[in-house]
């Protein structure tokens, strides 16, 4: 596969992913902050708070995944680097 193509292909997967992300935001955040009956047309300061809050942490938590799984694919690829060196393939 040509570089140019598996650019597009990563960012593609990656637009998805974050779709993904949002959509699963949205849903826990709506599920918890609001209840499921409306009483008003507009949010209470409380549902407001807990939504940010609950945004706010949602995202934490998908930032520190993303950098731990970015920290054990480069240490998987370190590890396959130095077994095929040390298997005399490369």
């Amino acid at each position: 596969m040509d570089p140019l193509r598996a650019q597009q292909l990563a960012a593609e997967l990656e637009v998805d992913m974050m779709a993904d992300m949002y959509n699963r935001m949205t849903q826990a955040c709506h599920r918890k902050c609001v209840p499921p009956h409306y009483k008003d047309a507009e949010l209470s300061k409380g549902e407001s708070v807990c939504l940010d809050r609950c945004v706010a942490k949602y995202l934490e938590v998908h930032e520190r995944m993303g950098k731990k799984l970015t920290e054990l694919s480069l240490q998987d690829e370190e590890l396959i680097k130095r077994m095929q060196q040390g298997s005399g393939t490369a």
